[in-house]
């Protein structure tokens, strides 16, 4: 081991969070997930057996960095996403997939339940993950299960044990309806997607507003559901603070250097304009805050102004966004396409003073598709595939394009069946 390791290792903290080991030339061969930062490290460099692949990723480690999170079920969720960021390779060469795990709940059922899958389907049903660690997120739904009650197996009305648990809705003892259930389940999917923080002020505030309107039962389900949520994170799950220290990802502190903005961009919006010849266009937005997607922020466009032209679906999604005061304003706008997009959407977003840049693939929506981004200046910078920027760049462009094409598939097959 180097000395500069040896002595970074001594600074590891004792608190849950995602760890990055580097090859020498600075590439992340390895994202990994720890619930003690300094115990978990540490361990890749002692004496200790390893087998032979664990071994020779130790061997190419000459750096590592971490980010600090509040819990584990954080290190989760930051963890899934940094290895779809950067695909390290030494997690493709390491991975059993039987230890990847998706959180599936399919919204269209009439009485949902919740479920664990390998292999995510083109369903309709929502999938939550990947996950690389089954037991804690099954730990984690477990403690859920007793503020947003669920059924694992399809409803048959029967009573079980877990009715008299308290652990379903009570569907079949008419404790709740269908309705009821459904809109505790949509909390339930927020939640594991991250948006912890708007789910425990939307309940406070559903709670007072209840009672103010006389809705006792209303207001006594809500705030038993804050402050259920508010003993989670004393029981390691979920945290109510963002779960990731924005200062500690070099991508986004590259961005602001890059673009001379005056700090990191919190928060990123991608879009993205999808048809086929003209028919069933539509537009996508999705959200990255601190480097991370959160899809309980994502929206979707049907567009009205435009049929072939993807300049002005771009400007009427961007014009029907802006008119949105309720969604927090984004620090910097990523747009699937060149100087010719990026002028368009100028004028409507200067006004607002949100920096929009474009990346420019010339159609090539490829993994292998080179990292072209042309500013709101005309300047063109072509970006090394393997940088930090790069990476958080194509991330939020391929999300954006593939969401885009799922609403277009979705509205396709819709068309097809009238």
């Amino acid at each position: 081991m180097i000395e500069s390791l040896k002595q970074k290792l001594t600074k590891l903290p004792v608190q849950p969070g995602v760890y990055f080991h580097k090859n020498s030339d600075g590439e992340i061969i390895y994202v990994g997930k720890a619930a003690v930062l300094r115990n978990r490290v540490r361990q890749y460099f002692q004496n200790s057996k390893k087998d032979t692949k664990t071994a020779a990723l130790v061997a190419e480690i000459a750096d590592t960095d971490w980010i600090v999170v509040d819990t584990e079920m954080d290190a989760l969720f930051l963890e899934a996403e940094m290895i779809k960021r950067y695909m390290p390779k030494w997690n493709i060469l390491l991975r059993d997939d039987k230890s990847v795990s998706y959180v599936r709940i399919n919204m269209n059922d009439e009485i949902p339940y919740v479920s664990f899958t390998r292999n995510p389907l083109d369903d309709k049903a929502t999938y939550i993950g990947p996950f690389y660690g089954k037991v804690a997120v099954e730990k984690a739904l477990r403690i859920m299960r007793k503020i947003f009650p669920y059924y694992v197996k399809p409803y048959n009305g029967n009573k079980t044990l877990d009715t008299d648990l308290g652990l379903t809705p009570g569907i079949e003892v008419d404790k709740s309806t269908a309705k009821d259930y459904k809109r505790n389940l949509r909390k339930l999917i927020r939640y594991l997607e991250g948006d912890g923080k708007k789910i425990l002020h939307d309940l406070e505030n559903t709670m007072h507003d209840e009672a103010l309107k006389g809705n006792y039962e209303l207001a006594a389900e809500a705030r038993d559901q804050l402050f259920g949520l508010r003993e989670l994170k004393k029981k390691i799950v979920f945290s109510d603070k963002e779960f990731l220290d924005i200062s500690s990802d070099q991508a986004l502190k590259q961005l602001q250097d890059s673009l001379g903005l005056e700090k990191p961009p919190r928060r990123i919006e991608g879009y993205d304009i999808s048809h086929q010849s003209g028919e069933n266009t539509v537009g996508s937005m999705v959200v990255f805050i601190n480097g991370a997607a959160v899809r309980s922020e994502y929206r979707k466009f049907k567009i009205h102004t435009s049929r072939n032209d993807d300049l002005k679906s771009m400007k009427e999604i961007l014009t029907r966004r802006l008119r949105h005061k309720d969604w927090d304003y984004p620090d910097l706008i990523i747009l699937d396409g060149g100087a010719t997009q990026v002028g368009a959407v100028l004028p409507l977003v200067e006004e607002y003073n949100i920096p929009v840049i474009g990346r420019d693939k010339s159609g090539d929506h490829s993994k292998s598709a080179k990292v072209k981004i042309v500013t709101s200046t005309g300047n063109t910078i072509e970006l090394s595939g393997s940088s930090h920027i790069a990476r958080l760049i194509a991330r939020v462009d391929e999300e954006s394009h593939r969401f885009a094409i799922t609403y277009h598939t979705l509205l396709k097959r819709k068309s097809m069946l009238k």
